[in-house]
């Protein structure tokens, strides 16, 4: 019996050996001294005797026996003394169980043998999930290195939670693992609170990889995080085997993104409608006429407490007004939080509705969720980025029609000092403010552009545009309807009658009626995810007419005329606006002379142009509203 196991072994071995030599790699265990010979250290530290996860067994620490396995820790040697030993291992493990422990080194969370290669190889041929071994860490030297922070965040979970084998693939991920079990990070984890995780991860990473998961690549740290997200941690604790599996079919296509997540396919203009056949034409009466596409709105506060609504708001009568015979339109507004957005989404799904607008970057988190709970719900939310192939995001490159806005600030500037005003520091805003003073410095090479920010406390913003002796300032697109004044887009603090010059406008109406076709139209999987991007962001401009600019009758006919042929520039793509050198505040060059900046370069700025005065708040200055939106939509400012 005992060599009929070995044989089987054997071939399990030679199989490993003669795939890794035909994809080039190296078809024997790792050798941890040959890795070090080339990785600087920081020191060694002793773990005592820990439960040794299987699957993190990587190699050896020397290359002593290293030939005599495949990397697999399968045996390569046919037979003699070693076969021999090994058969003996095998029966007594079968009898009795193998008790005494291994000793091995731990680095960069995997561990290499340094005595009990054959224990480890009986031991994963018989499926054991862990072996008891004396293990000494040894600790790479920290750098920036993504791999590296991620274990040095590794190392600081593990003192206080005694957990050693939770891997994630990204930074944050040990802090939100906390945040989400509801453990406080850095408190030391009770016996029965560490048994208890323990026991929960055992059973789910189980079922991750009954499921295929190892052939994912992701960790299993990774695939629980992403679950804990979506059901929560006490849901686990109910499921059983079966439950988990089923919970993570559902969460399949996310985990298969979870690789290229943050890899966004933007769209950058309206796709054209293929043209149809005369037999799709005959058929067309088929579809009953009286049909009509439930769609649902979730707003942020209303759209007469809230200017960004009221936008979206008007999109909503566009349509009512355009395709009113085609839909059937809900608005559920007055929404604050991501728990009533997932309340008030449930209550449109229950209310029949099939694709939902979800209009405020606040409600990223609730759409991605619900997209996952309903994956034949059509769900978009307003922001510029998600992490999910399911749900779809649409935001507009409002930077284009803020370019030409600061082109007529800085021909109509009186003092060369122009203010703008900000809302919050989120991905797309640098990109805004560096575009408005782009357009100013195009047409006014000495002005100045004096920055502030509407969420930061204790600011007083008028205070600050005094000193700065502003005669224009670039504010809010859009006014509330209940609010009466004229200080909005870019006005003139000097004219009374007639405050407001221009503005930058949103036509959300424009890109509903496109999409909302599409979908009619049974084009909606024509844009289709890809595995390096599984993620689809619908970013227009002015060409879609989605974003535009409107300009008052008091401003100069020649002055138009100008910013007009500009716009046409923009619009036929033949100008960019960030292109040629680009130089920041400290003036460093941002942008190559002879390079035009992608979607992602313009959406991901975190720094401002030369000619702004001021800076990107920081976390702790901003109010509480805003601080919410950062952590969804935010970059981190250091």
């Amino acid at each position: 019996m005992p060599i009929t196991e070995y044989s089987i072994a054997l071939k399990r071995g030679q199989k490993a050996y003669r795939q890794d030599i035909a994809e080039g790699r190296q078809p024997y265990l790792k050798v941890l001294d040959e890795i070090l010979e080339i990785n600087p250290t920081a020191g060694e530290t002793d773990l005592g005797l820990v439960e040794i996860p299987m699957d993190r067994i990587a190699g050896t620490k020397t290359s002593g026996r290293t030939r005599a396995f495949a990397s697999n820790f399968m045996p390569l040697l046919e037979s003699g003394e070693f076969a021999e030993k090994w058969s003996n291992l095998y029966r007594a493990h079968k009898n009795e169980g193998i008790q005494e422990p291994v000793i091995a080194c731990e680095y960069l969370n995997e561990y290499y043998i340094i005595e009990g290669n054959k224990r480890v190889s009986v031991l994963k041929y018989s499926g054991a999930a862990t072996v008891p071994g004396y293990v000494t860490r040894i600790i790479p030297a920290y750098s920036d290195e993504k791999q590296i922070r991620i274990y040095y965040e590794f190392m600081e979970f593990s003192r206080f939670s005694s957990i050693n084998n939770l891997t994630f693939s990204k930074s944050g991920c040990y802090r939100r693992i906390c945040e989400l079990i509801g453990k406080e990070y850095g408190v030391q984890w009770t016996v029965d609170e560490r048994r208890s995780f323990s026991t929960d991860y055992y059973w789910f990473h189980r079922a991750f990889k009954e499921k295929g998961g190892e052939a994912l690549p992701i960790t299993g740290g990774d695939a629980f995080l992403l679950y804990l997200e979506i059901y929560g941690y006490a849901d686990i604790k109910q499921r059983s085997q079966d439950q988990i599996k089923k919970a993570l079919d559902s969460l399949w296509s996310e985990l298969e993104a979870l690789p290229n997540a943050g890899n966004v396919n933007h769209i950058l203009q309206p796709e054209t409608e293929p043209e149809r056949s005369v037999f799709e034409k005959i058929l067309s009466p088929i579809i009953p006429p009286a049909y009509k596409l439930n769609v649902g709105f979730v707003y942020h506060k209303t759209a007469e407490t809230s200017s960004w609504t009221y936008a979206h708001d008007l999109g909503r009568i566009y349509l009512e007004e355009h395709m009113g015979e085609k839909l059937n339109i809900h608005v559920y507004d007055n929404v604050e939080t991501d728990a009533e957005c997932m309340e008030r989404l449930e209550e449109a799904i229950a209310d029949g509705c099939t694709v939902i607008f979800t209009t405020s970057s606040r409600f990223l988190n609730s759409s991605f969720h619900t997209c996952i709970r309903h994956p034949k719900i059509k769900i978009l939310n307003c922001s510029l980025n998600s992490y999910s192939g399911d749900l779809r995001t649409y935001y507009g490159r409002i930077y284009e029609a803020k370019f030409l806005v600061g082109m007529l600030a800085g021909i109509l500037t009186r003092t060369d000092s122009i203010g703008y005003i900000a809302d919050f520091p989120m991905f797309g805003t640098p990109a805004s403010i560096n575009a408005f003073a782009l357009g100013v410095k195009m047409v006014n090479p000495n002005a100045k552009v004096h920055l502030a920010w509407s969420c930061v406390k204790d600011c007083d913003i008028t205070k600050q545009f005094n000193e700065a002796n502003i005669s224009h300032i670039c504010g809010r697109d859009m006014i509330e309807p209940r609010d009466v004044t004229r200080a909005y887009g870019l006005y003139d603090l000097e004219d009374a009658k007639s405050r407001n010059l221009a503005a930058s406008i949103w036509n959300w109406g424009k890109f509903y009626q496109r999409i909302l076709q599409t979908i009619l139209n049974g084009n909606w999987n024509r844009t289709a995810v890809t595995p390096d991007f599984p993620t689809i962001n619908y970013w227009w401009g002015i060409s879609s007419g989605m974003i535009d600019m409107i300009v008052s009758q008091s401003v100069p006919p020649q002055t138009l005329k100008l910013i007009e042929v500009v716009k046409k520039h923009i619009v036929n793509n033949e100008f960019h606006i960030f292109s040629g050198d680009l130089y920041d505040q400290d003036h460093v060059l941002r942008n190559d002379p002879a390079h035009v900046m992608s979607a992602n370069e313009i959406m991901n700025m975190d720094w401002l142009v030369d000619n702004v005065v001021g800076t990107i708040p920081k976390m702790d200055e901003l109010d509480e509203e805003a601080k919410a939106v950062v952590e969804m939509q935010g970059f981190e400012v250091v």
